[in-house]
């Protein structure tokens, strides 16, 4: 599975790290989506990392978004305009209703849940 981890983290405390090292660990291909790190030229995990959501290539399996709600938003118009991602999960604390409403009214599957936990990893 293709794996884009939006909110990516270099910080092992932090879940958007969390989600890059677990679906590794599961063999998945990761793709982490962090402005500031990939300006910087900084890796997560030994992955280059990418500025925003409409640079991975896809096709995209799974985005998994660990950013506060008011971001996340923000970013949905991109993910949908993209045309080859599939699921995107919003984890405990970055989903809003308006995320739902939103996420909807452009197609997009969303999924609310630990997307950690759904692999068959604990955070």
């Amino acid at each position: 599975m293709r794996v884009m981890v939006v909110g990516a983290s270099a910080n092992p405390e932090k879940f958007g790290n969390k989600a890059v090292r677990a679906y590794l660990r599961r063999g998945h291909e990761v793709l982490p989506v962090n402005p500031r790190l990939a300006r910087d030229g900084a890796r997560i995990e030994g992955l280059e990392v990418y500025r925003d959501v409409t640079q991975p290539p896809g096709p995209i399996d799974r985005v998994t978004v660990y950013l506060p709600p008011t971001m996340g938003l923000g970013i949905l118009d991109d993910l949908a305009a993209r045309g080859d991602v599939g699921d995107v999960w919003f984890n405990p604390g970055a989903e809003s209703p308006e995320i739902v409403e939103r996420g909807r009214a452009l197609g997009l599957n969303l999924v609310l849940g630990c997307s950690i936990v759904n692999i068959g990893e604990a955070p």
